[in-house]
């Protein structure tokens, strides 16, 4: 059974612009073509209202910051071609698309020890390495020792690749990455109190 990106929208709970994040990131498998309309089997639909939540208690920390992405776009900065997430991205591509330029509290970042980077709810990658970073003339910051631990390919499975071979790291990684984490921000990070359970 296929489901249009709005059906699954409404299955899921969430605005269809938010479920197209998903789809542009190339995140989900399966996906049809039915004239101009994007299909969705219904399998992923449910495997995707399953999911559980990120096991924030299990990370040490009483509040961690969370980097809320879109889709990955090109851009024309020097030190990077792209911002935001997508499956498709390159490690090295992903990393400097995701460890700054950011307007946030880099030491409370930094004081959570890992940040979870979110894509319409879900965590789809994880940041570690937080320790140090710098600042722009507009007041951003980027963590320029971030690690790229893991990131997901497939959401419905979930599918993962692992990037850092810190036992730590990777840990984490599998901890959170598929897992929902619901976050509320005016901007790219949020902060979210971590003494939750799943």
């Amino acid at each position: 059974m296929l489901l249009t990106t709005g059906q699954a929208a409404a299955e899921l709970g969430c605005a269809v612009t938010t479920f197209r994040r998903l789809v542009h990131a190339e995140l989900l498998p399966g996906l049809g073509q039915r004239g101009n309309r994007v299909m969705v089997p219904f399998h992923v639909v449910q495997s995707l209202s399953s999911r559980r939540a990120a096991p924030l208690h299990q990370l040490g920390a009483k509040e961690i910051a969370v980097l809320r992405v879109d889709t990955a776009q090109r851009t024309h900065e020097p030190d990077r071609n792209w911002i935001g997430f997508a499956a498709s991205l390159t490690p090295d591509d992903l990393l400097k698309a995701l460890r700054g330029w950011w307007r946030c509290n880099p030491a409370s970042v930094a004081a959570g020890g890992v940040l979870p980077v979110t894509l319409a709810g879900y965590v789809v990658a994880v940041l570690t390495g937080l320790e140090g970073w710098e600042k722009n003339d507009a007041g951003c910051h980027a963590f320029s020792n971030a690690r790229l631990t893991g990131y997901v390919t497939d959401l419905a499975t979930p599918a993962i690749a692992l990037t850092s071979t810190h036992p730590d790291d990777r840990r984490i990684a599998d901890l959170l990455l598929g897992a929902r984490l619901a976050s509320d921000s005016g901007g790219a990070i949020a902060y979210v109190t971590a003494n939750t359970s799943d």
